[in-house]
């Protein structure tokens, strides 16, 4: 493998519906340890060195017997599949029959694209993939998630590869996120958390002090580009909570009902007690929340971004916490992920910081697998959906 040693070669899984070569028994899939869930009466999960199951890009053809038309690699399983509870059934069968996952999380471009030799279709997931390194045999690029700036859409488009994305997997899980940090934020569990976790249980014996604890009813939420489906959804639940809601991005619209849409993002900003990023990541959105962005919100309010860590100036944001010119923030997602050691982002009392985990709950991740088999199939059928190039 590409820059790896011998004694650091990640594993692949290859999943097939019939017996791997080498394996002398069939293992019932309620008792193999992975996928228990599977629907089909057996699987077989095949371990092998990585030169024994797949050849170098430079090679002519892919091994005897294997059809590039329905091989599939699954290049960093060990993000989506952290825990081992994915079903990779309805993905499996979209491919053919056989999937190969390697188990590990960030590979190099160069692992990536010895991987991808052989295969016609790479699943990928927010990892950079270098289009002009990967084989001649892939035709699909399918990103795992809703973004896809890891990916060069010009360099796919002029090799011929076909690059799609999943746009509205992770909507519940992303808005609840959104909303969790609102309700956070308003009743001060994290500061009364970390007070205790310190063994200070003075929050218990008197009061709150000037610690900000307030109620959501009355209070305004703007989201910045949040007129798709997670800032739809997100909309929704800050109605019932009986917050106003504002949205501003080139699109937006006022509907009664659901928000108002505000025709500067600086008015959206200078009127929120909540500021939400829902934008995508691109050459107008990045650094958007910067500190003239900033310096026209309220000191009383909180940033929350789920969405991609740049669209937000980090040096800027950091500068306004520290100065109290914002109240708080709540990041999901940052510029860099995870932040480098030393990041102030770990030690700001008025940050909520977590690994960008919106899209992580089980079920969420079922469902991005179940759609990125629905887009495989539908590219095999001549007919590719959610296609971004």
């Amino acid at each position: 493998m590409m820059g790896l040693s011998s004694s650091h070669r990640v594993l692949p899984r290859v999943v097939s519906s019939g017996p791997a070569p080498g394996l002398p028994t069939s293992l019932p899939a309620a008792s193999s340890g992975k996928n228990s869930s599977i629907r089909s009466g057996r699987i077989w999960i095949k371990r092998a060195p990585f030169r024994s199951t797949f050849h170098r890009a430079r090679d002519a053809a892919p091994p005897p017997g294997r059809d590039t038309e329905t091989m599939a690699v699954v290049i960093n399983a060990g993000r989506l599949d952290f825990d081992r509870k994915l079903d990779f059934t309805e993905l499996k069968d979209a491919c053919g029959g056989e999937l190969t996952m390697f188990d590990d999380d960030s590979p190099t471009p160069e692992a990536i694209a010895e991987r991808a030799s052989g295969h016609s279709v790479v699943v990928s997931k927010e990892v950079p993939v270098d289009v002009n390194l990967l084989p001649d045999t892939v035709k699909l690029i399918c990103e795992a998630g809703t973004g896809y700036n890891n990916i060069d859409l010009a360099a796919a488009r002029a090799r011929g590869i076909t690059v799609c994305n999943v746009p509205s997997y992770s909507t519940d899980a992303v808005a609840h996120l959104v909303i969790t940090f609102v309700l956070n934020f308003s009743a001060t569990i994290v500061p009364q958390h970390v007070a205790l976790a310190k063994g200070d249980r003075s929050l218990f014996t008197s009061s709150l002090g000037t610690t900000p604890h307030f109620e959501l009813t009355g209070k305004t939420i703007g989201l910045v580009g949040g007129t798709g489906a997670i800032g739809t959804k997100v909309a929704e639940i800050a109605r019932v909570l009986g917050m106003n809601v504002l949205v501003w991005s080139r699109s937006a619209r006022t509907e009664p009902g659901k928000w108002e849409a505000r025709a500067s993002l600086k008015d959206l900003l200078a009127e929120s007690d909540f500021v939400s990023v829902h934008c995508p990541l691109n050459d107008e959105t990045r650094g958007l929340i910067d500190a003239d962005a900033i310096a026209c919100m309220k000191p009383t309010a909180y940033v929350i971004n789920t969405a991609r860590g740049p669209v937000i100036d980090e040096t800027d944001l950091v500068n306004a916490l520290r100065a109290g010119a914002v109240a708080g923030a709540g990041l999901d997602v940052q510029e860099v992920e995870p932040p480098v050691d030393g990041s102030p982002l770990y030690e700001l009392d008025n940050v909520m910081l977590t690994p960008h985990v919106g899209w992580k709950r089980l079920e969420t991740r079922q469902r991005l697998m179940d759609l990125v088999a629905d887009n495989v199939a539908a590219y095999k059928a001549g007919a590719p959906v959610n296609v971004v190039n």
